[in-house]
């Protein structure tokens, strides 16, 4: 079942210890933005994958933080998100990646399950249906001489 959340209300999630960002839900209306974003748009036709999804993750940020706990600038005074701290932010390695897996995939999660494989053939989610003609008789194997 699809539970729907209809407070639309920001909520706060942990990146590191003692790191968390207050995020607007992911919606419709913010995915679209950011794939419209001008970073977004501006990366070539020929860009790996990742550097795709980093640009996407930046964009997407931006628009999502509304402020955060625990980020502090070099000299370890509290500083408010900015355009250019969220980047700074996404390119530490395990942020970025918790980023991905806290927000960014379970706003996914319902595009993916429109990739779901077919029932296993046996076990709890019998359903699928044999393709292959059952073998009339054993093979022959060779004759060593």
């Amino acid at each position: 079942m699809l539970a729907l959340d209809l407070t639309n209300a920001p909520r706060w999630h942990d990146l590191a210890p003692g790191v968390r960002v207050q995020l607007r839900p992911l919606t419709t209306a913010l995915m679209v933005a950011t794939r419209s974003d001008p970073a977004v748009e501006a990366v070539p036709e020929e860009a790996s994958d990742e550097e795709r999804a980093v640009a996407f993750a930046k964009a997407l940020a931006r628009r999502a933080v509304l402020g955060w706990e625990g980020i502090g600038d070099a000299d370890g005074k509290p500083i408010n998100p900015s355009p250019e701290a969220i980047d700074a932010l996404l390119d530490i390695w395990p942020i970025f990646e918790a980023f991905q897996l806290t927000y960014v995939s379970k706003g996914l999660l319902l595009e993916q399950e429109k990739n779901a494989s077919a029932l296993s053939p046996n076990g709890p989610s019998a359903g699928a249906t044999d393709t292959a003609k059952p073998v009339r008789k054993p093979a022959r194997t060779a004759r060593r001489g």
